[in-house]
């Protein structure tokens, strides 16, 4: 196809725009949540894994960690095991989590590397319990507040864990090999060495601060935080979300979410970026254009 003066000056000004970030961004650690339509639409499957193949050639280094939630339902369902949720996790007893480990340890985990195989990368597939990757303690839910005489009720969900702590070595090691580090959500209890099935927006939340990463980008099914007319909203600091989330402009699903992104900004990550995994190449379109797709989060 011939170009014309206007698309060969539209490419000009887009590659010409994106050099400053590649400039600013080489050698640095960007950990990116990989979730939502992103995993299950095959034209946005292949779009990211030309991404972050593309992040690793111009001098970046991408470290993926991946959801798996509806994968996991469906197979649960094909062996009659009925998905049930407490508080928004999932009760997982030891068959529930053999299946867990199954889909995000294996089939999900192995698919991301294949398709970043395919777009020319090398990528490693992990899951937590590799090289002690991911430490875990089991999560704990309280279904009443307790009082003075009475404890509160605790809720048993089962394998459901929390980061207790993370081992950078191994992925570090990979990096400086030029691979593209893919870790499935899977922790080991530090006290009694059970596998945990952990959210996968906590574990790049904590990868994040432990690798004194740059950015921190959650692919979600949303724009991004919206104002109370439904705009997007970005650029902002910690202290504009926390008054966003005081006045309840910030609330439901979306408030985990933002609370992980605080917290990884509050602990030395440079920025946090909450993005529209629709919007196909959104990881390259929030890295190297002005106006990117989704919400920046910044100290």
């Amino acid at each position: 196809m011939t170009l014309t003066p206007q698309s060969a000056a539209d490419r000009t000004r887009i590659l010409t725009e994106a050099l400053p970030y590649i400039q600013r961004f080489h050698g640095k650690t960007i950990v990116i949540k990989y979730g939502g339509n992103a995993m299950v639409d095959e034209n946005l499957k292949r779009g990211f894994a030309r991404d972050v193949v593309l992040m690793k050639l111009v001098g970046m280094n991408p470290v993926v960690v991946h959801g798996g939630g509806p994968q996991i339902g469906q197979l649960l369902e094909k062996i009659g095991k009925k998905s049930e949720f407490v508080q928004g996790m999932r009760v997982t007893d030891r068959e529930t989590m053999d299946v867990v480990e199954m889909v995000l340890g294996g089939l999900v985990n192995k698919e991301i590397v294949n398709l970043i195989s395919q777009q020319g990368g090398k990528a490693v597939g992990l899951s937590g319990k590799d090289g002690g990757l991911i430490r875990a303690r089991k999560m704990v839910l309280k279904k009443s507040p307790g009082t003075e005489k009475l404890p509160p009720e605790i809720i048993d969900i089962g394998h459901v864990g929390e980061v207790s702590g993370i081992d950078p070595h191994l992925v570090a090691l990979l990096d400086t090999g030029d691979f593209i580090p893919v870790i499935a959500p899977i922790g080991v209890g530090e006290e009694d060495g059970l596998t945990y099935n952990i959210n996968a927006d906590v574990v790049a939340g904590k990868l994040a601060i432990t690798l004194k990463a740059e950015k921190l980008i959650l692919l979600t099914n949303t724009a991004g935080v919206l104002d109370g007319e439904g705009k997007l909203l970005t650029g902002l600091s910690v202290k504009d979300v926390k008054g966003l989330i005081e006045n309840g402009t910030i609330h439901g699903g979306m408030l985990p979410k933002v609370n992980y992104a605080l917290d990884a900004v509050s602990s030395g990550v440079r920025s946090a970026h909450i993005i529209d995994g629709r919007v196909e190449h959104a990881v390259l379109l929030e890295i190297f254009t002005n106006e990117g797709v989704g919400t920046l989060i910044k100290s």
